[in-house]
């Protein structure tokens, strides 16, 4: 019974050292920088985030079916306020955009742990240097459902 005791012990200090939350910070989160790919949507994903500089993390999305592309994405992780926010503008193939000119997609902050960033209808979970799954909720039709993406670069 005292090595079960001294196991749990053990056990849930380790695990909560790999969930502790960490601070908003864009070098907690650098891990998403790079070249991914992946498949969402019938079609072939490439989404491509730069590292970390002048407070902000850019990124590209782009989905191809049928060898065209159907839509583009810019994206932006912005320090603010002390926190992080996720933001994005989309575009169809003729780069003509979704939202109105002053208008982005929003997702604040809500949660940094060591392989995961947790924003408010978007997440991003590192599963090991070359690979990652974002989940997006997308609604439609007063219906959301989360959509995952698994990308490797």
């Amino acid at each position: 019974m005292k090595y079960v005791i001294i196991f749990l012990l053990i056990f849930a200090t380790s695990h909560a050292q790999l969930t502790k939350p960490l601070e908003p910070k864009l070098e907690n989160i650098k891990w998403i920088a790079g070249i991914w790919h992946g498949e969402a949507f019938g079609g072939i994903t490439e989404e491509i985030w730069s590292e970390p500089s002048g407070g902000s993390m850019m990124a590209t999305f782009k989905l191809i079916n049928d060898e065209k592309v159907t839509f583009y994405e810019i994206e932006v992780i912005r320090e603010i306020e002390n926190s992080l926010i996720l933001q994005l503008k989309h575009f169809g193939s003729d780069l003509k955009g979704w939202e109105t000119k002053d208008e982005t997609v929003d997702f604040p902050l809500i949660a940094i742990t060591e392989n995961k960033v947790i924003f408010e209808g978007m997440s991003f979970e590192k599963i090991s240097d070359n690979e990652m799954n974002i989940y997006v909720d997308i609604e439609d039709k007063g219906k959301t459902e989360t959509v995952k993406f698994n990308y490797k670069k």
